[in-house]
């Protein structure tokens, strides 16, 4: 199940970033300063300069911003098009971490690859992000129903509704993770989930793993982000568990998973439980490690040589299941 690249020591690139940056005070910031805190980080991580860090795009893939209208509101998805692809492909529903902040295009550089590799839509959900009032239960909704709605329209969007994988970092990981388990009950046939560097534990016991206590420091994910992304994620009266998908009572029949770990992460020990918990229940679970990345590494190639790897592996596994399937099926048929 576990198979582990690299060694435990941080990347130079990140070293040095996380020398030069100064860190926000989370702790003592208003809701206002949050706002404000939020709109410079994404405008910063969606802009060219930022590309030195988190990668350029693929040439073959057209990316763009578009609308997906919901019965109660809109949300927006950034959707990357292969050029060589046409009609009828699979889809690649991703959902961005960051909980509190984070955009879409952040993520353009492992997206557009796997875009123009399978080929295959990929569709990445601008969810809502955490605040005062939004709690993570939103987020997965967005997730969700932004999912449902491409399936549902699958002509419009030029994907093959049979042919459907989620995927998702972070915060995204979480709200793939509890996607892949709403499709099991609303009976939505997916033929794999991602999950790379995922929480999967907002319960009283999420900050009680080896790996939290080890790494409460790191650069990338500290404890500090941790408990602001903790108290906006599930205020008081809300139900951790239902945005638990380590908690859930049942992890059977969901579809393939690979969990991506990078080892100098808080979250590792999550990522590492849940692959154990899946393969428990008898949903077969890949879990890959990736020795001295530090949390959100595959949005950060330019200076996590690592993503590269990572990208490589859930690339092979997405056409393994997406796509290495369709051809013996259509062997199949032909043959008959």
């Amino acid at each position: 199940m576990n198979d582990v690249t690299g060694t435990e020591r941080l990347p130079l690139g990140i070293r040095l970033l996380h020398a030069l940056a100064k860190a926000p005070d989370l702790a003592t910031m208003t809701d206002e300063e949050l706002a404000a805190f939020r709109e410079a980080e994404n405008r910063k991580r969606a802009s060219r300069a930022a590309r030195v860090i988190t990668g350029f795009p693929d040439r073959g893939v057209t990316i763009g911003w578009r609308d997906v209208k919901l019965p109660d509101r809109t949300i927006q998805v950034r959707e990357y098009r292969p050029s060589r692809g046409g009609a009828n492909l699979p889809l690649v529903l991703h959902v961005h971490g960051g909980g509190y902040v984070g955009t879409a295009a952040q993520c353009d550089w492992a997206n557009s690859h796997f875009a123009a590799r399978l080929p295959a839509v990929v569709v990445s959900v601008e969810h809502r992000l955490l605040a005062t009032g939004t709690p993570l239960a939103a987020a997965v909704d967005d997730g969700w129903e932004v999912l449902l709605h491409v399936v549902r329209h699958a002509a419009e969007w030029g994907i093959d509704r049979d042919r459907v994988a989620i995927a998702g970092d972070s915060t995204g990981g979480l709200i793939t993770a509890v996607a892949a388990i709403r499709a099991k009950e609303s009976d939505l046939h997916l033929r794999a989930q991602v999950l790379v560097n995922p929480a999967t534990d907002l319960t009283e016991t999420m900050f009680d793993y080896d790996s939290m206590t080890r790494y409460a420091d790191s650069p990338t994910l500290n404890t500090a982000r941790l408990t602001l992304f903790h108290r906006l994620s599930v205020p008081p009266g809300t139900n951790a568990r239902a945005v638990s998908p380590l908690r859930a009572d049942d992890l059977s029949g969901l579809a393939p998973a690979l969990v991506v770990v990078p080892t100098v992460d808080p979250l590792a020990d999550q990522g590492r439980r849940y692959a154990e918990r899946l393969l428990e229940s008898g949903t077969p679970a890949r879990l890959t490690e990736h020795r001295g990345a530090p949390h959100g590494f595959l949005a950060m190639p330019g200076v996590v040589p690592q993503a590269k790897a990572a990208r490589a592996e859930i690339t092979e596994f997405l056409l393994d299941h997406l796509v290495e399937s369709q051809t013996v099926a259509s062997r199949k048929t032909v043959g008959r």
